[in-house]
């Protein structure tokens, strides 16, 4: 069975750059569907970035287009979301996600009910 851990998270001043890991451990996560998602204090969880399984496909939210990238190290088995110009309201706990499931119509699913596994989340805290 599949973990995922998070890192990377911490406090950045407006404009700065972060970059999230999620290493997974038990399998190889290859050519997993992968996600990552955040969820604001008092708000519901959103999606932010997905990559499809054989890394030809991203999907990424309005609010971080131009700015957030989602990647692959197969011989590290780890997920990156590099996050860059980062705001105030980029302010969250960040989860990375696996989807065991992959359909070709919706190869970056955007709904966390569509994830089956996930980590236990890092603090993104920007400030002004």
């Amino acid at each position: 069975q599949v973990q995922l851990a998070e890192s990377g998270g911490g406090l950045v001043q407006a404009g700065g750059s972060l970059r999230l890991s999620c290493a997974a451990s038990g399998r190889s996560i290859s050519s997993s569907v992968m996600g990552w998602f955040r969820q604001a204090a008092g708000k519901e969880r959103e999606f932010v970035a997905a990559l499809a399984r054989t890394d030809d496909y991203t999907s990424y939210a309005d609010s971080v287009k131009g700015r957030f990238t989602i990647s692959r190290d197969n011989a590290k088995n780890t997920v990156y979301l590099q996050m860059n110009s980062l705001k105030p309201e980029d302010t969250a706990v960040y989860y990375c996600a696996l989807a065991e499931v992959y359909y070709s119509f919706n190869p970056t699913p955007k709904l966390s009910g569509e994830y089956d596994t996930w980590g236990q989340g890092t603090q993104v805290t920007v400030s002004s």
